[in-house]
């Protein structure tokens, strides 16, 4: 089984910022495809296509990296441990009902993603190949950072569908445009106010409209990293993928390398930032 990740190390002059991707990997192990039920489309559309490339000079601003490459339809290491749905795995809590949880039950075109439930094991064997080792490196880069310089900045860098099909409305389905840049930081709860304000300001600038935890407030990371009262702040930036992306094709558009160049200036903000 190849390495379910990829740590970078900075190219350039350290900074405390760390550049965390959890979605987007393709991989599957052998081991895990058996139950899988998803269509090569949606593993496809539920990725967090590019991002990887889109951060990809974000080591030689002095940043680390850490960079999934296991689907999560495998396992979602952006959702805590306890996220499991009562449908997914044999002996769960009946009562328990996430789509997407930790382990997804359904893709987000509401197919099945499983073609049978999970035994215990089968799940304890995805954390223990998969989730435990991506958090202990995640921590171990945290701690790191702190030791470095005192602080460490997570920038959790995913992307999202450009319209939001979920709410409905006289029992119809309503489509509402997302904006550009989402910001999730639990309620502004996970970072302080200037690394919060330091990613509006940037997208602001570059014409890109803003609206923050609307509709991600931000996951795991966030939640569980986010300690802005031991200087660990975490922010998770959400792309519109419309900015750089065909949604219908998967292929890049062509401002894609104009989006790379305003994720490599972010990286370089934060850490200036984070070393006032």
């Amino acid at each position: 089984m190849r390495p379910p990740f990829e740590r970078i190390d900075p190219r350039g002059p350290e900074t405390p910022v760390i550049v965390e991707i959890p979605h987007a990997g393709l991989e599957s192990a052998a081991p895990f495809l058996e139950p899988l039920a998803a269509p090569a489309r949606s593993i496809a559309r539920d990725a967090d296509l590019y991002v990887d490339a889109l951060y990809s000079e974000a080591a030689d601003e002095g940043a680390s990296m850490l960079v999934a490459r296991t689907s999560r339809y495998v396992i979602d290491v952006n959702r805590g441990e306890g996220d499991i749905d009562g449908e997914v795995v044999e002996g769960a809590r009946a009562d328990v009902r996430l789509h997407h949880g930790l382990v997804w039950r359904t893709t987000s075109d509401g197919e099945p993603a499983l073609s049978r439930r999970l035994s215990v094991l089968e799940l304890q064997e995805r954390l223990d190949l998969v989730w435990r080792p991506y958090h202990r490196e995640l921590a171990a880069m945290v701690d790191q950072k702190r030791a470095r310089f005192g602080i460490a900045v997570v920038l959790a860098a995913h992307s999202m569908p450009s319209i939001d099909r979920g709410a409905r409305r006289d029992g119809a389905e309503v489509v509402r445009g997302r904006a550009d840049v989402v910001p999730g930081t639990r309620g502004r709860r996970s970072a302080a106010a200037r690394f919060i304000d330091g990613v509006e300001e940037h997208a602001v600038q570059h014409g890109w409209s803003v609206r923050h935890d609307d509709p991600y407030a931000g996951g795991f990371t966030t939640q569980h990293y986010g300690r802005p009262s031991e200087s660990v702040h975490a922010v998770q930036v959400e792309l519109s993928r419309r900015l750089y992306l065909d949604e219908n094709s998967l292929r890049p558009l062509p401002t894609f390398n104009a989006v790379r160049a305003w994720c490599r200036t972010l990286v370089r903000r934060l850490g200036q930032l984070a070393m006032v």
